[in-house]
């Protein structure tokens, strides 16, 4: 198994695949580190040579990627609790964020919140 950003990529796998395991990147941006690196998208993960590998973790590394983004996401969700806005109260209640309806779904939600007092 090779390891990028931390992260045991499959060996069986094509590059643009097993690129989608670390958190953070997506078929996009895999494709983009591909085009980046000179690698083909459908390549093994184990017929890369270590050139190659290095061109991958060096173009990876240019993005916000596993620790760092979720470090950025829960910063910015604790940004809005503080500021006390609407996102930030639902947050807080472990409600749904962004409209959706909760007089007949999210009962999970509404589970989860009698359990959370």
């Amino acid at each position: 198994m090779i390891r990028i950003a931390g992260v045991n990529i499959p060996n069986n796998k094509c590059v643009f695949v097993s690129l989608l395991y670390i958190y953070g990147i997506g078929i996009t941006t895999s494709k983009l580190i591909c085009d980046l690196s000179k690698v083909n998208y459908y390549m093994k993960v184990d017929k890369l040579n270590m050139q190659q590998l290095e061109l991958i973790r060096l173009n990876t590394s240019k993005f916000l990627i596993e620790g760092n983004l979720k470090r950025e996401i829960m910063l910015n969700i604790k940004r809005l609790i503080d500021l006390n806005c609407y996102r930030g109260i639902r947050h807080k209640r472990s409600l749904p964020v962004r409209g959706q309806r909760t007089k007949t779904n999210a009962k999970t939600a509404k589970k989860l919140l009698k359990f959370k007092k």
